[in-house]
């Protein structure tokens, strides 16, 4: 069984754009230890900037140009791991122990698979997760789901997510992992 929904995501209010209509997040979580995302951003896409296709890579500091992201936490820990998935198809994975205490890390094995669709309106990224590229727990855990994005645009740099919670963008803040992802089959 596969837990499925769409995610809206909001823009924070110190940030506000006009070149970015909307971002959803279509989230399913699968019985084969698999996270999948859709990242549906929707806007005047030839006023954003967007990496340069390149090949699949881990490189840091994605968040500083449109890039999406995703945290991910067992539920009841302060551990977390953050996604960056850049359209470029640039990625980086950070190990943290608590509140931005980590880094990157540097392991092929935890590379996402990701594809990009664009037209004139709309852009989406895929970005699969292996669940046990994490742990041997992600794939059977409730997990605590946190998914942002930083959009560049000609007018300057947005920043979207499910929750707001202070005066500035701060992706890292646990009130913002709001998605509870219960492991599938366990629904009820």
């Amino acid at each position: 069984m596969t837990v499925e929904r769409w995610i809206d995501l909001s823009c924070h209010p110190s940030t506000r754009t006009v070149t970015v209509r909307a971002i959803q997040v279509l989230v399913r979580r699968s019985a084969s230890a698999e996270l999948d995302l859709t990242f549906r951003l929707d806007g005047d896409i030839p006023q954003i900037l967007i990496p340069t296709p390149s090949a699949p890579r881990i490189n840091t500091e994605l968040w500083r140009h449109t890039c999406f992201e995703a945290f991910i936490a067992l539920d009841g820990q302060q551990s977390y791991h953050e996604f960056n998935f850049a359209p470029s198809g640039e990625w980086c994975v950070y190990a943290l122990s608590g509140y931005r205490k980590g880094g990157p890390v540097a392991d092929e094995t935890m590379r996402p698979h990701i594809a990009v669709r664009s037209t004139d309106s709309r852009l989406e990224l895929d970005a699969v997760i292996r669940l046990n590229s994490l742990s041997a727990i992600h794939p059977r855990a409730a997990l605590r789901i946190g998914l942002s994005a930083v959009i560049e645009a000609s007018n300057g740099l947005s920043y979207w997510a499910l929750r707001h919670r202070t005066d500035k963008p701060d992706f890292h803040d646990a009130d913002g992992f709001a998605l509870l992802l219960e492991p599938p089959g366990s629904e009820g």
